[in-house]
């Protein structure tokens, strides 16, 4: 799943090839990932331009003058470019042409993925960015913001981690790491973490997040660039996907448990 340091890869990499790009037509092969009428975005989106493309959390904002078209790639999403004339492909279920003949394609193996064109002064009126929390590279994140979020939570920290309402842009691996990091076990819940401890977690969080987004995040199974961009961040994972393996810190068994669904690695000696 692309997760924060992925989703900055991509919109940088992007950057680079699609902005102040004239529109020439948007296609929808499969409608469910839009959540507009397609006819709304044709006639709000052509003849216009990217000018910037921002990040709130997992979203994508690629701004034009007057509207924000936002995208979430969910677990499977990827851009692909491509020259226009170049066949549309299975799951490829987006197209974005532009008057230089690139073509844009929004690639979703599973479909999970989602876009919505909105008003820039309706930004935040809109669900999944008004819900969004801080950062871990934000300095509005503190050990302060943390207790009050987790010290009445009877839920188990990975949990807690993974809650976009709280730390926006974790996700499975980056929760694993941060926990370790921190020397904290996945299964402990909320109301059991001191505040110091949430500056540990908020020190891991900014440490990792940063380190992750100079590598150009974590190229794994589920996600993996399309855009020519390949994460390096894989090499510094401690416990993600290392089960079985011994710690590199303790010389123990790198532990693998389900947390709310979802597969947590963790050492039962360095995380207490």
């Amino acid at each position: 799943m692309p997760e924060i340091a992925e989703v900055e890869t991509v919109r940088n990499t992007l950057k680079l090839r699609i902005l102040n790009q004239k529109i020439k037509d948007f296609k929808v092969f499969y409608k469910p990932i839009l959540l507009n009428d397609e006819q709304f975005v044709r006639e709000h989106l052509i003849g216009k331009k990217f000018i910037d493309i921002q990040r709130i959390g997992k979203w994508l904002l690629f701004e034009t003058d007057t509207h924000y078209l936002l995208s979430h790639l969910r677990m499977e999403g990827k851009y692909f470019l491509k020259d226009s004339s170049d066949p549309i492909e299975k799951h490829e279920h987006i197209e974005i042409v532009f008057e230089n003949n690139l073509s844009m394609r929004y690639h979703d193996t599973r479909k999970f993925g989602r876009m919505k064109l909105i008003e820039k002064d309706r930004l935040y009126e809109f669900e999944g960015i008004k819900k969004q929390g801080i950062e871990p590279i934000q300095d509005a994140l503190t050990k302060e913001y943390l207790y009050e979020k987790f010290h009445k939570r009877h839920i188990p920290m990975k949990t807690l981690l993974l809650d976009q309402t709280i730390i926006s842009g974790l996700g499975n691996i980056y929760a694993d790491e941060v926990l370790f990091d921190a020397g904290i076990h996945p299964m402990r819940h909320g109301d059991a973490v001191s505040i110091q401890e949430c500056e540990k977690i908020k020190n891991s969080a900014r440490k990792i997040i940063t380190k992750a987004i100079e590598m150009g995040g974590t190229t794994i199974r589920s996600y993996t660039s399309s855009l020519g961009v390949t994460g390096r961040f894989q090499q510094y994972l401690m416990v993600h996907k290392r089960e079985g393996e011994q710690c590199y810190q303790c010389k123990n068994i790198i532990q693998k448990m389900k947390i709310g669904g979802r597969s947590s690695y963790y050492c039962e000696h360095c995380q207490k």
